[in-house]
This record gives C-alpha cells, structure tokens and sequence, in this order.
C-alpha cells in the first residue's frame, strides 16, 4: 500500500501527482481550503532564537477486517505526544475492504503551527473539525498532521497557536465534490497539487487538501502508479450516457442520455427510473419533466431529464434503461442534493455536551448534526480546551474518568468512555522494522538530514521513496547519500533546499513507514525601506525597496491586498540582488494609496499619490446627420491621455451593450453604435471623470422610405389569384415623414378612383385591390416610395390562374395485342398554374361511352391503354388538369385496332457446329395470339459488331436451321425472331459468342451401371450388350478379349456415333471372359473393360461316403464337384431312400457345409444317400450316391449324451466383404456393399468423408442377413470421397472404407445446348481431363 504523500512544488516547476491507491474508478475529491489569518501587525511574532516544541502526531490505528454483510468498523486514532524528542510511530496506513468501496490513502497537510490533534468518529457525512490550543511560551514550529481517510471524507486540520492576544480566526471553506463519474468507466485519476503559495508569518495562509472519496482494493506499488487502467468499451446503444451531478437545494439539473439511429428502423424506447423500481414518467410535472428530441442531420436521439428546483428527497441513484427489439443497454448515475454550508469553528469538548445543555445534537459525536446545525452554535472564548484531554485521560486510571470529565466540564461521560476504549487499541507490531523513521523529522535551509530505519532482518531489500517516487543513487551527485551500518540503513539529505520538504518512505519487502520533511526558511528582513511617492497621471513611478537575502521571496501590496503582476497587469515587478522594485509605467489616479512590501521576517509601507492633469480638448465632438439602420461614430480627443469618461444621451447616462460599444485608447474617446435607430436621435455630451469641463453634439437620425414586402411571406413576392375572385393585397411601409405611394402596372399608374382596380394609401401601409381577376391582371407591379429622406421602389407579381385549355389531339405510336401506347402534346395554356396530369378515357369506334383509364393523375404525356379487346377498333382522348380544375377533353385520336405480335422463341441453343457451319434449335413461342404465326427469321452478326445479317429470305415453318457459308473460326451471335401478321417478335439472342469451327470432343465411354460389375448370362441365352460413348469427330472403336481380338464368328460388335452393340445369339461358357473397350479421337484415348461371365449347371458331388451311423444317426462327408458350372456352388441338396422301397426324400436344401448328420431315421430299415450340387444356375443334373447302405439297428444299451457347454455366440462386429473403391457414372445411381457379422446385430452407420449420412433424399440404405448396402441417387462429381461404414454393438465397433469416383458428366454438346459459355466449357472440360488421367 503506497505511503501517505505529501503534495509540494518540485524544482523545475513541476507539480507532482500521486495517483489514488485503487484499481477502480475514484471518487471526485472535495477540496477544502483552509485560510488562517495572521494576528495583526502591531504584535509581530517572534520566531527567532526559540527551540522547537514536541510534536504530538495523530496515528492511524489498523481497523478490525470486516465480514461480508457486517457493519463497517468506526475508524479508530490514538493521540502520541512527543516531549524533547518525536517518538518513533509506525505511519503505515493500512486500508481494510469491508464493502466494494473502501478509503483511499490519507491525505498529508502541513502547517506551520503546534498542533493538539483530536480524532473524531466517522460521520455519514463530510466534516471539518478545527481545534485552537493553548498559546505555549516557545514559538511555533512546522507539523505535519496525517489524517486518516475513513468510509467517509473526515479532515481534521490542526492551526498554529498565535500569541495569546489576540486570538487567530480560522476560516474553513469545503468545495463540494464534482459529480462522480459513471460507474462504467474505470479507471485511475491522477490529480496534481496546487502550487503552495509564498509562506510568510504575516500573510494569510491557504492550504487546499484533496480528498478522494472511494477507493478499491488493496492499492498498488509505487511503480504500480503510472500503469494505464483499461477501460471497457462503450454499450451498443447508448453513445452518450448521463452523467451524475451535484446540486444544493433549490437548484435545477439535466441528464442528457443518446442513441444512434444508424441502425434503427424505428425510435427506441427509453425509461428513467430512481432506485430499483420507481418509474418516473408517471412523476413528471412542475419539479421534473422528461424531453425527447431528434436530429435528422446526425439521426442521434436525444433524452433528457430536468430536475427543477430539487429537494432534499430528490438525491440517491437513478438509472436509464434503453431498448430496442432484442437489444438492451442501461446506465446508472447519481444525484447529490447539498445544502449551502457554512464555515464555523466547533468545540470538540462542547461535542460531548448532553441535550439537556440546548444542544440537540450532543452526545455520541454526531458530525452530521455539527455541519447542519454549525450556524447556531459559536463557541465562547473561555471554551477553547487549554490542555490535551486525551492525554490525561489515557494516563489516568479508569476511576477516575468521571473526576476529570466534570473537571473539563464534559457531561457525556458515556460516550467518552465509548470513544476512549476505541482509541486505547494497540498496534500492529512490525515485522520488518525494527525502529521505525520518526512521524516528522525538520531541517534548516541549507542544512544536513540523516534518516534512519532499523531493521528486523537485515537481508531484506530497502527502497526509499520521495512523494511516492523511488530515490536512486547517481554517481556524480551527493545529493542524496545510502549509508548502511549493521542493521541500521540510513538516508542522507544534503543542503536541504525547499524541493526537499516532501514526505519520504521506505519500503521493506511489503511493509512501509512514512515520514515527512520540514526545510525552515530564515526570515527575510528589509533593510532599506520604501519611499513615499507623488506625481500626476500617466507618469512613471518606481518604488524601490532592499532586503537582508538574495533571492527572497516577497510580496507587493496595495493598501493590504496583492498586487496582481501578470502579463496583463499594469504592475511590474524587478528584482536585482538584493534590491526588489515596483514599475508602474502609466499611472492612473487610482493608483493612490498605501504599497507595501512584505517579507517573512517584516514590512515597508509608503504612499503614492497620483493626481490629475489640467484638462486639454484637443478634438471636439461634431454634430453629425445618420442613416437609419447605419453605423454611429463619435469621437473626441483630450489631454492628459487614460483619463476615462462617461457618455450621456438627453441627460441619461449611456451604458456598454451588444448594440454600442464605448471605446478609450489613450486620448481618444470613441462611442459606437453599430445599428442606430431613430431613439438614438438627441443631445450627446463626453463628460471626462474627475473634470467638470464637458463635450457636447447633436445627432440627427434620418429614415428614408422603405417597403416591407418580407411581412407578405409571398414566395418570389408573387401573389396568386383564381380567375373570377377578389384580391386585395397590403404592403407595409415606412418612412418619416410619410412617403408619397404611386403604383404602376407598365407604364400605367393605378389611381385610387379606379372601379376594378384600384390603389390606396394609409400611414402605415398600401394596398392593391381588383375586384374580379381577369387573365389579363398578370404581369408585374411596382410601388414608388418618395418623401424628403429620399426615394423606395419595389415590385410584386400578380399571377391570375384557371383551368388549362385542352391537350393536342393524342397520337398512337403502337399498338400491341390488348395495348396501345399513345402520347399528345401539353396544352398551349397552362391556365397559369403547372399541369398537375392528365385523365385518360377510351371508347369503342362505334359506342358513344367513354370509358376513364386512370383515376390517378398520369404525370407524364404518354400512357398505355391495356386491357382491349384484339380486333376491335378504338378512339381515345385527353384532359389536363392543373390546381385550379379539369380542363375540356382534346379531339378523339384515329381509330385503331389492337392486334398482337407472338412472344419471342424459347430455348435458343446450339445444336452443332462445323468449320462453316452452325446449326441452331429452338422452340416456339410461348405466346402466339389471334395473327398466328407464319414462320422463323434467323439472322446473325460477327461479334463486336452490329451488321445483322437475315440467313433465309423465306420464312422458315421449322425450328431448326442450319447457317451455311460461316467464315472459319469466326465468333457470331446469333437471334431468331417470330413473325406474323402484326409483325416480328422480340428478337431471341444466344447469350455467347459461338466459335465456328469444329471441336475436338474427347472420347468417353458411358458404361451402364448395370455392366460396372460382373455381367451375367445363362448358357444358351443371349447377350446384347449397348456401351454408350461420346466424341468428337466420330471416335473410333476396338475390342479385345483377354488381350486377343475378338473371334467375330463367336461375337458379333456393332459401332455407330455414339455407342458399341456386343450381341452373341446363344452364349456359351467359352464367351466368358474380361472384354477391352478402346475407344479413339486423334490423339485421345479412353478404355473400358466390361466382364462377362456365362455360367452352367454344376457337377455332381465327388465322393459321398458314410462316416459313422449311431442310433437313429448317420454322419455323411463329401467334396465339392469338380465342375462349378463356372459360378460359385451356394449350397447342396440331401436325400435318402429306403432300401426296401427306394423311394428318394428331401432332408435339407440350400445346405453350405460339405459333411451333415441325418437325424431321426427308423430303427431297423437300411437307407441309401444321394447329394446334388447348387449355383445360381440351380441344381446339377445329376447326383452322387453312397456306395454303401447305413443300416439303423436297435441296441440294447442307451446311449447317454454327454453334455455340452452352450456355445457363447456373442461377437463384437466383424466385416466379412470389405467395401471396395467403385467408379461411378454421374447421373446414374450407385451402390456400396459390405457384409458385416456381430451378434447382438449391430447399429449399421454411414458417413461421407467421416460426417455421418442423416436424413438425407439422395441416399438410401439397406441391411439385409448382414448385408449393407448404400445407394446414390443419380451422383454428380460433387459425390465423390471417401464412403465408410461402420456397425457398433455392445461388444465393439469396425470400421471400413472406400473411394468413391463419379465420373463423366455433361458433354461438350450438351453444355452448348444448356447455353452455356464457351470458355466455362473449357474449364469444365479441362478440369475433368485431369481428374480422369490419374485414374487411366
């Protein structure tokens, strides 16, 4: 925790600044001035020669820590007094954290006095308490008192004791703190201390102390102090948040909160609450009012709340709540309401005085009560406390409290005894120090200081700081000096100057003590006094005074208060050795009086006595003749020069304003007006100050005529009349005398005899009457002012409005199927108002009704009739209108009939291309209408040009056309237009460019998906194989079989353009086999190979024997046929037969294994056995019998069975048929097959690049006796990747996975019959190239 720091002035002229010990956001500081006013000259104050007094020092007691929800402790002081010697007083100040807030460090006052110190409890709220001792015999001395800072700001401000008579007057002035800040913006305040002004025994003293009001945490390191705070970002509506404020009763406020509306569709909602829950919309009236306002320039929205004439109930928190849809930002601030204080001093003793002595707040110090009721109490004289009661009572036995408590007149002995067991705590001994440095320690200018600490353990490592800055050691500088001896480390200060009056520090590992520094100042004597002087206005005058030191510092006063010595001051100040001077360069007469000087160690006095000089004019005022509305100047010269003046108007007095500025530079006196008015018409007189002499002139203000067309508020002064009505129109004018009024029309006037229109005049303005407008009243008017000041003219335009004349006759410019487009001309005459649109009506050539198109003005003079019926003809006409009506319809237009062209052609493309050669497909319109279609118009243009050249003279009826006698490897575009009766349609338009020339396609085989996998074929059936292919020119086309070529007597191959036919009439199992595909375009290959299998019926078993017969058993074992039919063999099929009968039964089909026992046979019949083969084809012709008989005879005995464990068929999954890499076609579906085996049946997962495959249309999956299967719909190459699948059961979990390649896609025809440009298809193209080679 940083030491206590005293704020003094550093060398250079620095101000030092302490930063608040928090990491939060402080407080603002009350500052409290105090002022102590020295006892009056006659009694100066010995200072010299005296030893010092004993120091008493107010030590901080470390509070008891604080629970959450606990009371706050009271902060506790004990009184240390020091005899000969300062005793050695741990001033740590440690802060306790009881609540969010706690006390910033205390703050350090010095004064020049021998305190008795009092500590007091805390208040709720800010207390000044000002103790006066007794006089003691020796003089004063310099303390530092330090004070604690509690909760709350509690200052307690020691005076020095004066000479017993007279008594000194303490004044106290407390500022009251500035609104805190919000409590959303933290940070760390760092205030700098006022400079101290020059200390003298016989000036008033003025001491300002900071006190921050919070502080959180445990408080921060010396080098702590500089490190930034960072500060959170501003709310997402609120751009501007109130701030909280201060104000005494009976003041007004404002809160102002804004939001910006960038992104606002609409005005958020805003709620201003006090506390938690009071809403204060429904309190607004005489004391508060809510307003709301926006700007549409910067689109912010503005709120604001005023407090009008606030009370005491009006403080506390209050909060803004803005929101906005789903968007929520507050901000809470706080309101101060103070009352007007008053500085008086208070009797500690008269606190512990009982109600019953007058005082209703006496008792248990309420400080509280001392503020609000100070201005009632004034302490007597004979009150004032003479000896230190504390001290006596700390020393003295507990019985004996109440004999020195009615000694000392204290009535309260409760709450004594409540406040002295607080103070007799102990303290906290030290760990680190073994002798802590002394409260204060003093030191003449000049002179030598040693600091010395004692410490516990001598390893520890020591830092000595000055007003919280660490002191290092410099090699080339003695000032300060590190000493160290055994235990001891020791601080020397050399030629102690006044930067050196500061508090110091030393910091062992976590603990400090504090200390603080008193330089004493010799007394500075004058040794040659001040001269009286007397001389006149303006004149120089230099008072000179000497003094017994260089460099001293001294004061200059005029009659008992300082001179001010700015730049701007007309006092100058010279100091040369030991000489001080007083300049003042242009005397004036109030620069007579008493000036003095004043230094700490006496005071020179001497008069000065200015007096004027005789009075010259040496330019007087003019009489002068002003415009009205024009500048006023007036000006006059006197000697002697800076002698000032008043002005008069008519007798009265003229002061400074906005409007007259009264101006004095050196002689010259200047009064101006900068708009002068016919009041500032009269009798001027310059009367110079301390003279009875005057100057005197006339003014005489002129007004020429005007007249005030702006009262009208007509725009461009134009007045607007409807024909058929009365206007009268009256312009104010003005002028003195009253002006002659003519109005004129051209060169007419307007007399005031007319009938229909006349003029007339009146004292303040003139008027223009017509009683019926006619079109023939527009035009311009103008008014002719004249009177003696001069002559006036202006003009007005009166504008006679009616309905407009009716539009041209209408025009149809086309005509569609059940639309036309026609435009007119506006009408010649306007009626003089602006045509506002037009109506629209049409009619069938043979009716009379005409029928309104448009019930909104149409703003434009063109319009489109829709909604006609094709075939019938039609008339139409227009009316304008303007503001004052409808105007008569224009003359019906030609008639027309309504006939449609077809829509354009759809699905334009390119069917194919050659090196002169394109051909183009299309489709016919989708609208043709009642005219029918007559056929097709292709035309076309090289690109980059506009030549669009028709390909078939005749109408084509097809939609399809060739474009013949191309020049090679040219880019044209291409269109078709539909055409009929009412003509061509909108043209169609490839959207590209189409390159004439033949593209190269490479090859790609197209297998069927049926054909990805093993192809297979009973013999004997046929086998009619379509491989489709794509390419350009026409691909050339091979087969091999096994790497020989295919024999064409067995297998017949068809080619065409676009596939290959593998056709065998009757298969046979030699056509089985693996079939090569080549397929070739110049220089590009693509292959395929497709598998053919032919299977047959299987063999018989081989060797079928008995191995064993037992009871009604008998155990069989065989092997497979030596022919499979070329399929695999999927199971066998057993019968038996009776001997006697030979009759064959069925035991078991479908059986996988090659040995079985046959169970169940009769005891005593002999059976034969008989096994066929099983493939896909079905079973072997034949079967293969036991040679020998199994005879089933009754035995005696019975056979016991012996017992068998059951078998454990649980098993963790297992894939049986891993998934394999598969090549699919796009557009075609594809399947993934595995075999897993697992019981219990697993859980059966696929994923597509190890995301799993959830609810999604393009796949399907499948589990069937442990085969999975995983079906693509219709893949695109966007499919690919890697497939896996995976089965999970209570026993474990497999795993595997394959490659999935979709090949193929769209070809380069299809590409260019989708419209799609060419360099996409080359990229498209390209792309797949180097996607297929890795897998060739």
């Amino acid at each position: 925790m940083p030491e206590p720091t005293k704020k003094d002035e550093m060398s250079n002229g620095e101000k030092e600044s302490v930063a608040t010990d928090s990491s939060e956001a402080p407080m603002p500081t009350p500052e409290i001035s105090l002022e102590v006013s020295p006892p009056p000259a006659e009694q100066p104050v010995e200072t010299e020669g005296k030893d010092p007094q004993p120091i008493e020092v107010l030590k901080p007691v470390q509070p008891e820590p604080v629970e959450n929800g606990s009371k706050e402790p009271e902060p506790e002081a004990v009184v240390v007094g020091a005899k000969e010697q300062v005793e050695s007083v741990n001033s740590e100040v440690k802060e306790e954290a009881p609540s969010p807030c706690s006390p910033p460090p205390p703050a350090t006052v010095k004064e020049e006095a021998e305190p008795v110190v009092t500590e007091v409890n805390q208040p709720p709220e800010p207390v000044v308490t000002v103790v006066t001792p007794p006089p003691p015999p020796p003089p004063p001395e310099p303390v530092v008192t330090e004070v604690t800072q509690p909760p709350e700001p509690v200052v307690t401000v020691v005076t020095p004791p004066p000479p017993p008579p007279p008594e000194p007057v303490v004044t106290v002035q407390v500022t009251p703190p500035p609104p805190p800040a919000d409590k959303d913006d933290d940070g760390t305040t760092n205030t700098p201390s006022p400079p101290p002004p020059p200390e003298d025994a016989n000036t008033v003293k003025k001491l300002s102390i900071e006190l921050p009001m919070w502080s959180l945490g445990e408080g921060q390191a010396p080098e702590d102090l500089d490190k930034p705070v960072d500060t959170p970002p501003l709310s997402s509506l609120l751009i501007e948040r109130p701030q909280g404020g201060s104000i005494t009763v009976g003041g007004d406020i404002s809160f102002v909160a804004k939001v910006e509306a960038q992104d606002l569709l609409r005005k958020p909602t805003i709620k201003w609450f006090k506390g938690k829950w009071m809403d204060l919309a429904s309190k607004t009236g005489k004391h508060l009012q809510l307003k709301e306002t926006f700007d549409r320039r910067t689109k912010i929205h503005t709120f604001e709340m005023h407090i009008i004439k606030a009370k005491d109930n009006y403080a506390g928190n209050y909060r803004c709540e803005v929101t906005y849809k789903d968007k929520f930002d507050s901000c809470s601030f706080d309101l101060e309401v103070k009352e007007l204080e008053q500085s008086q001093s208070v009797d500690i003793r008269s606190a512990f005085k009982r109600s019953s002595e007058g005082h209703e707040d006496a008792g248990d110090l309420d400080f509280s009560g001392l503020l609000k009721h100070r201005n009632q109490r004034e302490p007597k004289q004979d009150e004032t406390p003479e000896v230190d009661v504390w001290e006596i009572l700390k020393s003295a036995r507990p019985d004996q409290y109440e004999k020195i408590a009615f000694e000392y007149g204290i009535t309260d002995l409760r709450g004594l005894l409540k406040r002295l067991k607080k103070t007799k705590k102990e303290e906290k001994k030290s760990e680190a120090f073994a002798k802590k440095l002394d409260p204060a320690y003093q030191v003449d200018k000049g002179g030598k200081i040693r600091l010395v600490v004692d410490l516990a353990d001598p390893t520890v490592e020591l830092k000595w700081y000055k007003n919280g800055q660490e002191i290092r050691p410099t090699p080339n500088q003695r000032k300060f000096i590190f000493e160290q001896k055994g235990t001891q480390r020791i601080l020397v200060i050399n030629n102690c100057g006044l930067n050196d009056d500061a508090a110091y520090s030393v910091a062992a590992g976590e603990e400090k003590c504090t200390t603080e520094l008193f330089v004493k100042e010799l007394p500075v004597k004058i040794t040659k006094e001040i001269e009286a002087v007397k001389t006149t206005v303006n004149e120089r005058i230099e008072l000179e005074c000497e003094v017994s030191e260089e460099g001293a510092q001294v004061k200059w006063c005029k009659n008992g208060v300082e001179v001010p010595t700015g730049p701007r001051s007309r006092y100058r100040v010279k100091s040369e050795g030991l000489k001080h001077w007083l300049i003042i360069d242009d005397a004036s007469k109030e620069d007579t009086g008493t000036f003095s000087l004043m230094a700490s160690g006496g005071t020179s006095e001497a008069k000065v006595q200015v007096e004027l000089k005789p009075l010259k004019i040496i330019q007087d005022l003019q009489d002068m003749t002003v415009l009205l509305g024009q500048p006023l100047k007036m000006h006059c010269e006197i000697f002697p020069g800076n002698v000032p003046g008043r002005w008069y108007r008519n007798g009265q007095l003229i002061q400074s304003n906005d409007r007259i500025n009264i101006l004095q530079r050196a002689k010259n006196h200047r009064l101006e007006i900068v708009n002068s008015t016919i009041h500032d018409a009269g009798d001027y007189t310059f009367v110079p100050e301390g003279y009875t002499q005057s100057l005197c002139a006339k003014v005489h203000i002129v007004d020429p005529p005007r007249v005030h067309l702006e009262s009208l508020n007509f725009p461009d002064n134009t007045v607007t009349i409807v024909a058929g009505n009365k206007l009268r129109v009256e312009i104010p004018i003005s002028g003195e005398p009253a002006p002659r009024v003519v109005w004129m029309k051209g060169e007419r006037v307007i007399l005031d005899s007319g009938h229909r229109v006349r003029a007339e005049t009146f004292s303040d303005y003139t008027s223009l009457t017509i009683d019926i407008a006619e079109k023939e009243d527009t035009g311009n008017y103008k008014i002719v002012l004249q009177n003696e000041a001069g002559e006036a003219g202006a003009s007005i335009k009166v504008k006679v409005v009616d309905i407009p004349d009716p539009p041209e006759v209408p025009l149809v410019t086309e005509v569609g199927g059940d639309w036309c487009s026609m435009t007119w001309e506006p009408p010649i005459y306007d009626g003089g108002s602006p045509i506002l649109g037009y109506f629209i009506e049409r009619k069938k050539k043979q009716s009379s009704r005409w029928m309104r198109l448009n019930f909104d003005l149409n703003k434009e003079t063109t319009f489109e009739p829709k909604k006609m019926i094709e075939g019938v003809p039609y008339e139409v006409r227009v009316f304008a209108v303007n503001a004052i009506g409808v105007s008569k319809p224009s003359e019906p237009s030609k008639a027309f009939v309504p006939l449609a062209v077809t829509s354009e052609p759809t699905m334009l493309v390119v069917d194919d291309v050659t090196d002169t050669t394109v051909t183009m497909k299309w489709r016919p319109p989708e609208t043709i209408g009642a005219a029918g279609l007559d056929g097709y118009l292709v035309e076309y243009c090289i690109e980059g040009t506009d030549d669009w050249r028709v390909t078939n003279k005749e109408l084509t009826e097809k939609t399809k056309y060739t474009i013949t006698g191309l020049p090679p490897e040219a880019k044209i575009l291409v269109r078709v237009r539909a055409i009929n009766a009412a003509g061509a349609s909108t043209p169609r338009t490839l959207q590209h460019s189409i390159l004439v020339k033949e593209v190269i396609e490479p090859p790609k085989i197209r297998i069927p998906r049926h054909l990805k996998q093993t192809y297979t074929r009973k013999v004997g059936e046929a086998v009619n194989l379509v491989i489709p292919f794509m390419g350009k020119p026409r691909p050339k086309v091979s087969w091999l079989k096994e790497g020989q070529t295919v024999d064409p007597t067995q297998v017949t191959i068809r080619n065409t353009d676009c596939d290959s036919i593998i056709f065998i009439r009757k298969a046979e199992r030699k056509h089985s086999g693996k079939y090569d595909m080549k397929v070739e375009v110049e220089n590009h290959v693509d292959t395929a190979i497709i598998d053919i299998q032919i299977v047959d019926l299987p063999g018989p078993p081989q060797c079928v024997k008995i191995d064993e017969v037992w009871g009604g058993n008998v155990a069989l074992d065989w092997t497979p046929p030596k022919d499979n039919g070329n399929a695999a063999i999927t199971g066998y099929t057993i019968q038996k037969a009776d001997k006697k009968t030979m009759e064959w039964y069925t035991c078991i089909e479908h059986y996988h294994r090659t040995c079985i026992t046959i169970t169940e046979l009769v005891v005593g019949n002999e059976y034969f056995f008989r096994i066929y083969s099983e493939n896909m084809v079905g079973l072997s012709e034949g079967a293969t019998q036991t040679k020998d008989s199994a005879l089933i005879v009754k035995e005696g005995m019975q056979l016991k069975n012996p017992e068998y464990i059951d078998h454990d068929f649980k098993e963790p999954p297992k894939f049986t048929q891993p998934l394999i890499n598969t090549f699919a076609i796009a557009g075609y579906n594809a399947t993934l097959n595995c075999s897993v085996r697992a019981n219990p049946r697993p859980k059966v997962i696929w994923m597509k690049n190890k995301i799993a495959i959830i609810d999604d249309p393009r796949y399907r999956m499948f589990s069937n006796q442990g085969v999975c299967t995983l079906e693509i719909r219709k893949p695109s190459p966007y499919d690919g990747g890697m497939y896996s699948c995976k089965a999970i059961n209570d026993l474990g979990d497999a795993l595997v996975e394959c490659k999935l390649e979709v090949k193929g896609g769209f070809t380069f025809s299809e590409l260019m019959q989708r419209g799609v440009p060419l360099h996409l298809i080359d990229k498209y193209m390209s792309e797949t190239k180097v996607v297929e080679q890795p897998e060739k």
